[in-house]
């Protein structure tokens, strides 16, 4: 009996990545249906065919931006996939497939997870947390995407006193977001920055700064609008999720230019005040 070789490993991680991006596609299919029955209990209740035909047509565009976002992805991983059945393969091709079927897996579980969060909208879990524990659980999560990029990702100590008062998953959700898009907006050798502020004031002040090329002028006006991306690949949801997580909070968020090239996107979330480990 042959001992198992790396390539091995690698296929049956990409099946096993691909059997857990399936479940959880499964999962936000049963969350659009719950949502899609909501919104036609609550046309039906509604007065006036205007408001129905609104609401019909934004759902009805909803459900085909989620069909086409999900499409794509996972089409190019089943074709990976495929070639992983040939017989013949290489093991170089092989190893080249493998990857490519996990790094579209990948972006399949993000985009799943953005329209997740997306549907489920307000209903967020309310409990303090230190800003400083959530910057480095960001730290960890985005540093090798990051390096993979030979991009400088700097975030900014936080004071370990303060805290938020929220839901720690959906603000993580909405910070990596704006992080993620500042690295896919910075060039290879760029740098990207966050810093909190707000000190003085009843709002945590998170700012993202990138070195990219800005955002275009005709862009600005809908950057937080859902499904709007100017990127060729994206669910086009990241922003709007920020600003969704943002208001549910009671805080808001801002985009501007930065002076030397490049956007600044800042997320205000109120205060909880400091830690119980004051005194």
């Amino acid at each position: 009996m042959t001992s198992p070789t790396p390539e091995d490993a690698e296929l049956r991680q990409a099946f096993a990545l691909f059997s857990e991006t399936s479940e959880k596609l499964a999962g936000a299919y049963l969350e659009l249906q719950g949502q899609v029955a909501r919104l036609t209990s609550e046309l039906a209740a509604a007065n006036g065919e205007l408001a129905r035909r609104e609401r019909l047509s934004a759902l009805g565009e909803m459900a085909a931006q989620v069909a086409h976002q999900l499409r794509t992805p996972l089409a190019t991983a089943l074709l990976y996939t495929g070639h992983l059945t040939r017989p013949h393969v290489n093991d170089t091709d092989r190893i080249r497939f493998a990857e490519k079927t996990r790094s579209r897996l990948h972006y399949l579980e993000r985009l799943i997870q953005d329209m997740l969060l997306f549907v489920k909208g307000a209903r967020l879990i309310s409990t303090p947390f230190p800003i400083a524990s959530l910057v480095e659980e960001i730290a960890h999560t985005l540093e090798p995407h990051a390096a993979a990029r030979n991009i400088l990702l700097r975030l900014a100590d936080a004071d370990p006193e303060l805290q938020l008062t929220g839901d720690r998953q959906a603000i993580a959700g909405a910070l990596i977001n704006l992080i993620e898009n500042a690295l896919q907006a910075s060039p290879e050798g760029g740098a990207v920055e966050m810093t909190v502020a707000g000190l003085g004031s009843p709002f945590a002040a998170f700012q993202v700064t990138d070195s990219g090329a800005g955002i275009p002028e005709d862009a600005r006006e809908r950057l937080f609008e859902p499904f709007f991306t100017t990127r060729g690949e994206g669910s086009g949801l990241g922003l709007a999720i920020v600003r969704q997580v943002a208001e549910a909070h009671g805080g808001w968020v801002e985009w501007s230019p930065r002076n030397e090239g490049g956007s600044v996107f800042t997320l205000f979330l109120p205060f909880a005040g400091q830690s119980s480990q004051d005194g």
